[in-house]
């Protein structure tokens, strides 16, 4: 079966590039030129991953992004922007994007960074154990995380990288580390993303964010599960 992908870009020639790109790749491509058509197509057409523009008529990709976190919490969401500035991408993120590229783009990179994240979205399960520990509660199973008992929605990428430090409690990953093992080892970009995943996931998960009990910073290293 064909993998949907939703193209929200209000650039024509940007839309026919990328959609002709990935058609050669076996996705099945759907576009949309608004925000609020993406949204929209997003919730009708059950897409496994959106590539999204930020700077689009109507709302922007900043808010489609949220409204799609919200809505669809296990969707994956590449953003698309032609901002050099480091904020506009770690704002992207911290809205809940998996991933971000800048325009101008390599089609290959795209098509890289998007088998990357579908690798995370259907990353087998190795079985149905649960692991707990303190408060938190992972289903490898049904890929549900708890907390005291409530359930706390998670990006593809956040339960991605809780599992990897659930499953190793005590271990110390470097930044390059936790790219290579949840981003995949082809991922080309920098570091930041891991620290702006980090500060979201210590901001859902955490009782006090700014002073994390579970999920350590190791100084000079990078991050690590406190292990009892």
């Amino acid at each position: 079966m064909e993998e949907k992908i939703l193209l929200v870009e209000d650039e024509e020639n940007i839309r026919k590039f990328t959609r002709i790109n990935l058609e050669r790749e076996g996705f099945k491509v759907i576009e949309a030129e608004t925000g609020e058509l993406g949204v929209e197509l997003a919730q009708s057409e059950n897409p496994l991953v959106v590539i999204l523009d930020i700077m689009l008529p109507g709302i922007d990709g900043y808010e489609v992004c949220r409204i799609l976190r919200e809505k669809i919490p296990n969707i994956g969401i590449i953003m698309l922007t032609a901002k050099t500035q480091e904020n506009d991408k770690i704002l992207g993120l911290e809205r809940g994007a998996d991933d971000y590229l800048s325009k101008p783009f390599n089609p290959k990179e795209l098509v890289l960074r998007i088998k990357s994240l579908i690798r995370r979205l259907e990353k087998p399960v190795e079985n149905s154990n649960i692991i707990t520990h303190g408060p938190y509660q992972l289903d490898l199973y049904s890929k549900a995380f708890k907390k005291d008992g409530v359930y706390i929605e998670l990006t593809p990428t956040e339960l991605s990288i809780i599992t990897l430090f659930m499953k190793n409690p005590g271990r110390a990953f470097t930044r390059n580390e936790l790219l290579d093992l949840n981003w995949g080892e082809e991922f080309v970009g920098d570091t930041k993303i891991v620290d702006v995943n980090i500060r979201r996931l210590r901001s859902k998960i955490e009782d006090n964010p700014g002073k994390p009990k579970y999920l350590e910073t190791v100084w000079g290293t990078g991050y690590r599960w406190k292990k009892d």
